[in-house]
């Protein structure tokens, strides 16, 4: 699955680069290799200020945790999928007779506000109850222990390391979330690969490549669950409700889209930077060893100290909008900076350690309000299974390579690592 990245920065003092013609604060290399130091700047100088990738049209970015939290849920800020798919276009430089490819995988709830959100949501809530996600954890326990073994097996036959990204936190919920969809397994990889380019400063043309991929075979998946529905949850979406509403055949390709892409997505990030937060202190380590009824909170410690989602997906200022004190201008595109709210020092002590016995709650790794993630629950139960099967059975687990080795996603929206060598003796 390769995808662009950044190698990994050494924390330390750094300054803002601002574009001599605007003012803009310039989110270079340096930023998606390591954020943190740039947000706790912003945080103290400029925490709401207009931004920009070294491509694409700047926005505002929000960064402290009251302010972030607050914005999740301002009906000022709005969520509208023609004016995201255009912003994706413009910023891309996505030919116009390419952008139904992006509007088709992108009209979805995550991009609606009420009364469509609401809908869209109902619909695809009886699929993802407690007790249905529940039901998975034994198939999640034996995908998890094959995983291991499989990386046991190649290690006892003399390979010095493995890619615990590659060979375990990727296919873990990456077969999950195909199976709960129906994707025939020989099409998961092509998915992640697509996945993958969507959500990184991919160039245009592999952009609109992947988009007009995975939307086509997403298109001919919906129509065969539609004709012949199976015991998979998509074919439970599908099915029209108590009130006989339906998703129509678009909404269910873009919904199909959003849970394939989040379903996986954010849990590769959270296993393979939990691990490397292990790693890198061995002390909690040893603790979440010796209890593994820690394992609920590490989890919850995990996303909250590597957000799997740096920044949430984009708003819109319907009008003007004042957070912070500063005013947004009505039609600006506003991310609010979730990454850097979890390390906010106002609300968390020692925010850039990683500590097993922190309270939990405050966290908005997942969210908050309406647009709380749907899959949360299934995160969550991925990651616990994730953890305590590798912890077991690899209790000698350490980093294959220098820190400064490793290299994170070139993404602004999701914060993930691209490769993590691992070594385990037996």
């Amino acid at each position: 699955m390769p995808t662009p990245s950044c190698p990994a920065q050494n924390p330390g003092s750094t300054s803002l680069v601002l574009d001599p013609a605007d003012g803009v604060v310039l989110l270079d290399d340096s930023f998606t290799a390591d954020p943190y130091p740039l947000y706790e700047l912003l945080r103290t100088q400029r925490p709401v200020t207009r931004a920009r990738m070294p491509l694409g049209p700047s926005f505002w970015l929000v960064t402290r945790y009251e302010d972030v939290r607050a914005g999740l849920t301002d009906p000022r800020l709005v969520k509208d999928a023609g004016r995201l798919a255009e912003v994706i276009r413009r910023a891309s430089g996505i030919p116009e007779d390419a952008a139904s490819a992006d509007m088709a995988l992108h009209d979805h709830m995550l991009n609606s506000d009420p009364p469509r959100h609401t809908r869209l949501r109902k619909l695809v809530n009886k699929a993802f109850t407690g007790r249905a996600i529940g039901q998975l954890r034994p198939r999640i326990e034996a995908l998890a222990t094959e995983l291991t073994e499989a990386m046991a097996a190649r290690l006892a036959a003399g390979e010095q390391a493995v890619d615990l990204v590659e060979d375990y936190a990727f296919p873990l919920p990456m077969t999950v979330i195909c199976e709960i969809l129906g994707v025939p397994e020989g099409r998961r990889r092509e998915f992640g690969s697509w996945s993958h380019t969507i959500l990184s400063a991919a160039s245009p043309e592999q952009h609109a490549a992947a988009s007009a991929a995975m939307g086509e075979y997403l298109n001919q998946l919906v129509a065969d669950k539609l004709a012949n529905p199976g015991a998979d949850i998509l074919s439970a979406i599908l099915a029209p409700d108590e009130d006989a509403d339906r998703l129509t055949h678009v909404e269910a390709t873009a919904m199909a889209s959003l849970l394939l892409v989040a379903g996986h997505e954010t849990t590769v990030n959270l296993i393979g930077s939990g691990v490397l937060a292990l790693l890198r202190n061995p002390g909690q380590l040893a603790r979440l060893r010796a209890d593994p009824a820690l394992l609920p909170g590490a989890v919850e410690e995990f996303l909250r100290l590597e957000s799997p989602v740096n920044v949430a997906t984009m708003r819109f200022a319907a009008e003007p909008v004042t957070i912070g004190g500063t005013t947004i201008p009505a039609g600006e595109v506003v991310l609010l900076g979730i990454g850097s709210a979890n390390r906010d020092p106002e609300l968390f002590e020692r925010p850039g350690e990683l500590d097993l016995d922190r309270a939990r709650g405050g966290s908005l790794a997942f969210g908050h309000g309406i647009h709380h993630c749907l899959g949360a629950a299934l995160a969550r139960l991925e990651g616990e299974i994730a953890f305590r099967v590798l912890l077991e059975r690899f209790p000698t687990l350490t980093l294959a390579v220098d820190p400064s080795e490793l290299s994170w996603h070139n993404s602004i929206l999701l914060r993930g690592l691209a490769r993590l060598p691992v070594r385990a003796d037996g």
